[in-house]
């Protein structure tokens, strides 16, 4: 089952190259900017806004490189605005959409939580992705395994991983094959490279 969600095959899809790091990249692993009104620099996460597209790794490092040393105004070829906060910005941004693709999964059916269910979906298989928040207990975490050749997601906190799930806290959930499930595991790679400081190294077994 765990096969229906793979990582992004970089011969596929359209690329983008990183204004920081001058990788090309599929772009599903960069975040999209344009220059907005009284040329600020707007993130785009949904890559849906008119303009000429400036493109950034999904990392801190990369962003906060970015910022640092102008990048922006020489990808722009012009003056441009950026807001002292524009990397938590992106990471705010990001995380809503994680929560919104985990919560839209739910009411569709492709998404539950709670130890007890998701066990249950991991021992008959359907789960492709095993959903855990950062600060729950750990002792309780590791009772849990990734799918065989699923994903895991570690970095979203209990509160906002509550709010997918129309709760105040949540610290396990899983998602099944089909649906929104690529989606949420592409916009939480993006996220994880914003907030994991260890670049979301995990060790849960399984991973």
């Amino acid at each position: 089952m765990g096969s229906a969600v793979q990582p992004n095959d970089r011969s596929e899809g359209p690329e983008r190259k990183c204004i920081a790091t001058g990788e090309v990249r599929p772009k599903s692993e960069l975040i999209r900017f344009v220059v907005g009104p009284e040329a600020q620099i707007v993130a785009d996460v949904a890559a849906k806004l008119p303009g000429r597209g400036i493109w950034v790794t999904a990392s801190r490092d990369a962003l906060e490189k970015a910022v640092a040393k102008g990048l922006f105004k020489r990808a722009a070829k012009q003056h441009v605005n950026v807001p002292e906060d524009l990397v938590a910005q992106v990471e705010s941004m990001l995380a809503r959409r994680v929560i919104d693709l985990i919560s839209l999964s739910r009411k569709g059916g492709g998404a539950v939580s709670g130890y007890e269910k998701v066990k249950d979906w991991l021992s008959k298989e359907e789960a492709v992705a095993l959903i855990q928040a950062r600060d729950g207990s750990e002792r309780g975490k590791s009772k849990l395994s990734t799918p065989h050749r699923g994903k895991f997601i570690g970095w979203l906190t209990a509160n906002e991983l509550g709010q997918a799930f129309g709760r105040q806290t949540t610290i396990h959930a899983a998602l099944r094959a089909g649906g929104l499930a690529q989606r949420v595991v592409e916009e939480a790679q993006r996220l994880k490279g914003l907030r994991a400081p260890d670049g979301g190294s995990s060790r849960r077994k399984g991973k």
